[in-house]
Parts: structure tokens; C-alpha cells; sequence
């Protein structure tokens, strides 16, 4: 039930940002101290030299119900994307198809310092993810996605309006809170174009009452804009304030075409904008503008979406592309590391609802911890960097030397604690096949 995590350079992301060679001491699920361990002992002790402790990295966008289909859509924009390739194979999803792909993505996340993400389910046996994100130990926020409607929707995701709530709030009452508080349940609406205006109202009312946080798709695709635009009479994000969702307790996905308006909504709400710059960049949809948004105010952070539209899951890979992408456009100055950083860390727990609890190492907060290596070449020379330059710049998901939450080693040099990886490997491959027929591709 303790837990000592010694010599480390500790980067704190604390008020002051500190950066400490220290130790840091965890009883239970909370970091009970962090400096000389002057002489502690601990049931489990891990020797950080040569290494990073960092805060546990919150990714704010993700599918883990995608996970199975890396690979399986790749050189598409997104609506063909969607219309053929991930609605077909979302809609042929089992139970037990369904409960490995979300595995097989908390198993990389878990490799890649990763400790918390805000993810969106499918519309159906969404159950079979909460169970895999409770076995697997991740800090987690979703749900079931909502579509009742669109255009090229399969009949196999189409959801009745009654259904779809009374789902959402049965796996609401089940799930909020469990496994030790890291579980906790959002509404998923997918986006405008699949979800009717009804089911969009019901659902910001629901959410306004039980102040339950909605995660959703906006601004992503010129394609998707002008369609939203011509059945809604506006642009998505003045469309979502007039329903009264646009506020803190929202976590909106991409953003990247906007107009003035729009970038000063989002600002002033307080809205979670989650930026996903390497699907953004898979499927031709565009740069989203970061850094005019982070100089007007808004909250931003990171996540990588699903592995059929990045193929990569970690957290590192969209940290280094959320700050190069925008150099060009913006100079140099435009993304430094530690924004950078901040975003992937302090940002992601703000958008999670749990910035008192997670995101920066300090006393008292929750045990999320991730440790990364600076043994490998590409960390060599050391001298000179910043810790965020190494973080940001440098770090791979391979650097990765252990990932904690609530104060439990999930994963250490390479092996996972918590997910049976053989079995996981089995299963995944002949749950696959098996969704691919079901479909057709």
C-alpha cells in the first residue's frame, strides 16, 4: 500500500514548476511527500535514476472501440472514412470484440505514460468497455456514443432517441464512481451531423441537471461544417451554444475550422477544446489554429484520437506534432515544450473535471505518475536540454520505464501488471476477424 519512487528529477508541473531531484513517497492512492526520503521504507520501492518522474499523461480524446482497426482506413477524409470503413466495422462490434479492442487500447496507452483519458464508446455493448478500462486500472471519463440519425449511418449504429437515453443513463448509475473513483461517465452525442437536434437538447438538459460532462466532435472537416451549416442554420460551435452546451463541462473534439466568432465562444465559455494533431493530419482535415486559441483564453489539450485515424496512440507523438505544426504557420516561438507539456498534463485534468486531483505531482493530489527513461541515444547528450525539451522534442512511447495510477504500478519496463498481453493478442486478432466478416470488408 506505499510506494517510493527514488532519485528521480521530479517535474512537478506544481504552481512554481518545480523541477526537484527528490524522491517521491505514495501511501495508497495519494503522494503523501515528495524530497529526501530520509530513510522511509515503502512495500514497493522503485529506483528512478537516470529518469524522469513526470505527472501520468491525460489524453482527452480517444475510441478505444477503434482500437481493433488500426490500419483498416487509412488515406480517407473523414466522412468516407466514417461511411466506409468505421461505422460498418463500430456496427458489427460483439460484446467480447468490443471488450478486447478497448483492452488492446488501454494496454498502449499504458505503455505510452498515459494514466487517464477521455474516451467516446460505440453505440452499442458499451458496457464491455467500462469492464476493460476497470480491469486494466486507467483513470477514465465516457461513455456511450449517441447517433439517431444521418446520412450513410449503417442501421447497426442508428440508435432510438428513448433507447439511447435510458442506455446512457442506466450505464450512468452503474458506472459513476467505480473502481475507486476513476471511473466516472460522460455523454457521448457523436456529432451534429448523427445526432438530431432532439437528442442534442435532451441531452444538454439531462446534462445541465446532473452536471455530467458531454464530449463530442465539432469543426473537424470542411465537409462536416458545410453540412451542419445547411440543416442547423449556423456554424457548429454557435450551434452547441444555443443549445446551451457550450461551458466548462464540455470536451469538444478538434476544432480546427473556425470562424472569429467561433475561436471567441470557445474562449469565453471555458469549453475544453481537445486537440488531436496527428488525425488531424491523417485525414487531410487541417491545422487546427492552437495558438490563436491558447492567446484568447481558451482550454486546450491533447489527445490522439483513434488508432484508425493516427495508428499511433501515445501521447508523445501528438505532443511533438502539436508543437511543430504550428512553426510554420505561427515562427518558432509559437508552441514552446512547456506549453506543450502543460497541455498534455494540467490541461487534460482540467478537461477530465479533475484538476485538484491530477496532473501535476504534489503533495496530497492522486498517485498518477509516469516514469520516462533518459537512457536511450536519442536522449544523448543530455546537456542543454530542458526536461521539456526531452519530453516533448525527444521522448518516445518506448521510453516509457512504469505508468502508476492510484498509487498502483500498472506497467513497468515493458510489462503490463494488470492486462494478460498473450490472451489480449489472441483474442484481439480472432475478434477482429470476426467483426470483418460480420461487415463485409
Amino acid at each position: 500500500m506505499s510506494l517510493l519512487i527514488k532519485n528521480g528529477l521530479v517535474v512537478t508541473m506544481n504552481p512554481q514548476r518545480e523541477v526537484l531531484t527528490a524522491d517521491v513517497y505514495i501511501e495508497k492512492d495519494r503522494i503523501a511527500a515528495i524530497g529526501d526520503s530520509c530513510g522511509l521504507t515503502a512495500d514497493t520501492v522503485i529506483d528512478a535514476a537516470g529518469k524522469l518522474v513526470i505527472p501520468g499523461l491525460i489524453q482527452t480524446h480517444v475510441h478505444l472501440c477503434q482500437a481493433l482497426f488500426r490500419g483498416m482506413a487509412d488515406d480517407m477524409e473523414l466522412l468516407d472514412w466514417l461511411k466506409k470503413r468505421i461505422w460498418p466495422l463500430e456496427g458489427a462490434h460483439d460484446e467480447d470484440s468490443l471488450y478486447y479492442s478497448a483492452l488492446l487500447g488501454c494496454a498502449e496507452l499504458l505503455r505510452g505514460g498515459t494514466t487517464g483519458i477521455i474516451d467516446m464508446g460505440t453505440v452499442h455493448h458499451t458496457e464491455a468497455i467500462f469492464t476493460a478500462v476497470e480491469q486494466a486500472g486507467l483513470r477514465y471519463l465516457g461513455g456511450k456514443c449517441l447517433m439517431d440519425c444521418g446520412e450513410g449511418v449503417p442501421a447497426t449504429l442508428l440508435d432510438d432517441f428513448d433507447d439511447a437515453i435510458e442506455e446512457s443513463m442506466a450505464l450512468y448509475q452503474r458506472w459513476q464512481g467505480a473502481g475507486g473513483q476513476r471511473i466516472r461517465y460522460c455523454f457521448c452525442p457523436r456529432f451534429a451531423v448523427s445526432c438530431s437536434d432532439r437528442l442534442l437538447r435532451e441531452v444538454s438538459g439531462i446534462a445541465a441537471a446532473r452536471q455530467i460532462r458531454v464530449h463530442t466532435h465539432a469543426s473537424e472537416n470542411q465537409a462536416e461544417i458545410n453540412l451542419v451549416q445547411a440543416r442547423r442554420g449556423m456554424p457548429n460551435v454557435v450551434y452547441l451554444d444555443n443549445l446551451g452546451l457550450l461551458g466548462p463541462e464540455l470536451i469538444l473534439a478538434h476544432c480546427i475550422h473556425l470562424d472569429d466568432a467561433e475561436k471567441d465562444l470557445l474562449a469565453a465559455s471555458g469549453a475544453n477544446i481537445a486537440h488531436c494533431p496527428g488525425s488531424n493530419l491523417k485525414l487531410a482535415s487541417g491545422i487546427a489554429p492552437i495558438p490563436e486559441l491558447l492567446h484568447k483564453g481558451a482550454q486546450v489539450s491533447l489527445g490522439a484520437d483513434g488508432a484508425p485515424c493516427n495508428n499511433l496512440m501515445s501521447m508523445f507523438n501528438e505532443m511533438r506534432l502539436a508543437a511543430l505544426i504550428q512553426k510554420p504557420l505561427w515562427g518558432p516561438l509559437a508552441m514552446p515544450a512547456e506549453t506543450v507539456f502543460e497541455m498534455a498534463t494540467l490541461s487534460g485534468a482540467k478537461a477530465m473535471g479533475l484538476s485538484d486531483q491530477v496532473g501535476s505531482l504534489e503533495v496530497g493530489k492522486k498517485a498518477d505518475v509516469a516514469i520516462v527513461s533518459l537512457e536511450p541515444w536519442h536522449h544523448r547528450p543530455p546537456q542543454g536540454a530542458t526536461v521539456y525539451s526531452h519530453l516533448v522534442y525527444q521522448s518516445t512511447a518506448g521510453d516509457v520505464y512504469a505508468t502508476i495510477v492510484d498509487g498502483q504500478v500498472l506497467m513497468k519496463e515493458g510489462r503490463l501488471l494488470t492486462i494478460p498481453e498473450e490472451e489480449l493478442r489472441r483474442n484481439a486478432s480472432a475478434a477482429l476477424n470476426r467483426v470483418r466478416q460480420r461487415c463485409g470488408l
